[in-house]
């Protein structure tokens, strides 16, 4: 478990598509650099965020750490597509002696989505993003809402479902800190929306007899309620 405020951001050092070492497990691992910040209490097997994606620290110094990369992961995220010399987002897991100052965000990256536009406003910038046609993650995407974005958490300024756009802006003092400020329109990012709004949608669909599983189940739920309750009404109107 992640709070989205990025503590360091680090540099990949290497990438090993087929990494035959024992920390490689015969997988894709990466190496990320410039990371002593957070590495003064981690030990092999710990999670760190890298770009708001949970990895498993397979290898470690006192200034870098290895992880292994899934095929899921590669799938799901950007990290696939980084290259030596690209700077990541670093955050390690949530202690629970410290101030909770984000969101819930698991690590566990939901989509990417594309940078279409980066406007200035003032000392602070807005970006502009679009998810991939066919996504079901709108629903969880509100004004004012929570996400994550390459593992920072952000306030949402806008949305459009019929665009499949959304917005967010960023301080001066998060530009300095994490990486999306040195994007460009056209790159992609990781996204992880709202966990909270995958629990209740998932209790409201259950409460309505539906199958999470099946979105529209929900509305024929809600259908069969409403059509108990027309019953019961007339029933006792003697209708």
């Amino acid at each position: 478990m992640f709070t989205g405020l990025v503590e360091h951001m680090g540099y990949v050092s290497s990438i090993v598509p087929l990494d035959t070492t024992e920390s490689g497990g015969e997988g894709w691992s990466m190496t990320i650099s410039n990371a002593a910040e957070i590495l003064d209490d981690c030990h092999i097997g710990d999670s760190i965020s890298v770009n708001g994606a949970c990895l498993t620290v397979t290898e470690h110094t006192t200034d870098s750490f290895k992880v292994g990369l899934a095929p899921e992961t590669l799938e799901k995220t950007n990290l696939g597509k980084l290259a030596e010399g690209d700077y990541v987002n670093l955050e390690r897991a949530m202690a629970a002696h410290v101030r909770f100052g984000g969101h819930f965000v698991q690590g566990h990256v939901d989509s990417t989505a594309t940078i279409v536009s980066i406007i200035p406003d003032e000392n602070s910038m807005r970006f502009l993003f679009k998810l991939p046609e066919g996504t079901s993650l709108l629903p969880y995407i509100i004004p004012k809402g929570y996400i994550a974005i390459d593992g920072i958490s952000l306030t949402l300024t806008s949305v459009s479902d019929m665009d499949h756009t959304f917005g967010v802006m960023i301080i001066a003092h998060t530009q300095n800190k994490v990486t999306l400020a040195r994007k460009s329109v056209g790159e992609t990012v990781n996204i992880e929306v709202d966990m909270l709004g995958k629990y209740v949608e998932k209790a409201v669909i259950a409460s309505f007899g539906g199958d999470s599983e099946s979105p529209g189940s929900a509305g024929e739920g809600l259908r069969a309620m409403i059509e108990k309750v027309v019953e019961r009404v007339l029933k006792e109107k003697g209708i």
